[in-house]
């Protein structure tokens, strides 16, 4: 999730297990400290963009090291603040901000490697957009209202933040669930190959959803919201690249998208040069993890040059098809249009 959401998310959460055996100003700046410290791996240049991309959300999102990390955070914190009889509340408050940052952002779809060293992979339910207003003004307001409210009824307003906000979260997976199942029966009835299907909701909300669907050759894109009250999804057909798949699909950075993004990507060649693009966040033709590999023999160089584009949709036709989407209205050709193409 974005920055100012974990900020809120880990003030909230100190702000809940310290209760009133500290100062609300002392629970809600160590946990927006918490809520920041794993995404500051983002700083780290690990030599290229897709690395950059897949190493994100890596080590520093480890459950494991999370939780130990909280022990001398907590330590310090009762230390620095005369508190050290409650140094063990202070650990376990702020082990709670540590960790459920890396579980929000198992909810998002860019995949959070949660159980480093064990395992590399990424793991994302992909049910709430990386910015969703819905589940962070709870939070903003209920620690808003701690920190001016005293005692019990700061606490209060604290704890029905958090409650709307996961609320919010299983309303989100319940929706998606839903949406899945039209996609599935929507696939079925225009003959479409078995194969993986990707249902993630559109940019901050979650009542209009975007849903790919793979095969060995090519993907389809559709868009659904909840106000269609169950109409078939349409959906448009675009290549895959198998042939460069087949043909590029050994060297690293390949490997490593599409490990990454389970299979949700594709490759194109265009003005001589290959392109390498995650489908799963962006919608046609505008994708967030947008990469040039080079020329053809660059490509095949150890050392090839990657560069990252982040295509951007224009917000001033891409917001107001969005609104219309979530009203069950189809956008036509825009961004989020549902002109059905024969797969």
């Amino acid at each position: 999730m974005d920055s100012l959401t974990q900020i809120a998310l880990g003030s909230a959460v100190t702000l809940a297990a310290m209760g009133r055996r500290t100062a609300a100003w002392k629970a809600v700046l160590w946990g927006a400290v918490a809520g920041t410290l794993p995404d500051l791996d983002a700083l780290i240049d690990h030599g290229d963009p897709v690395s950059n991309m897949v190493l994100h959300r890596g080590w520093s999102h480890s459950l494991l090291y999370l939780a130990l990390l909280a022990l001398p955070m907590g330590w310090m914190a009762a230390r620095l603040h005369g508190e050290s009889v409650q140094w063990k509340r202070w650990c376990w408050a702020l082990g709670l901000a540590l960790v459920t940052h890396p579980l929000l952002d198992w909810m998002t779809v860019y995949g959070t490697q949660l159980l480093r060293p064990f395992t590399d992979q990424p793991y994302g339910v992909g049910s709430i957009f990386i910015i969703d207003p819905l589940y962070t003004v709870p939070l903003l307001v209920g620690t808003i209202a701690a920190l001016a409210l005293s005692g019990r009824r700061g606490l209060r307003w604290n704890a029905a933040g958090l409650l709307l906000s996961t609320a919010y979260l299983a309303w989100s997976a319940i929706a998606q669930q839903h949406v899945a199942a039209v996609a599935r029966t929507s696939l079925e009835a225009i003959g479409w190959p078995a194969g993986t299907v990707l249902v993630t909701p559109t940019p901050f909300n979650t009542l209009a959803w975007r849903i790919v669907a793979m095969a060995p050759d090519r993907y389809a894109e559709g868009f659904y919201a909840l106000a269609d009250g169950g109409r078939p999804v349409h959906f448009t057909v675009h290549d895959r690249g198998r042939g460069l798949i087949d043909r590029f699909g050994e060297l690293v950075p390949v490997r490593q998208v599409a490990a990454f993004s389970h299979g949700f990507f594709r490759m194109r060649e265009q003005g001589g040069r290959l392109h390498l693009t995650d489908l799963r966040m962006g919608q046609e033709p505008a994708y967030t993890f947008h990469f040039d590999l080079g020329t053809p023999a660059e490509a095949a160089g150890v050392h090839g040059p990657i560069t990252q584009s982040w295509q951007r949709p224009d917000p001033a036709v891409a917001l107001p098809a969005l609104w219309r989407r979530i009203r069950g209205h189809g956008g036509g050709n825009g961004p989020f249009g549902t002109q059905a193409v024969s797969p």
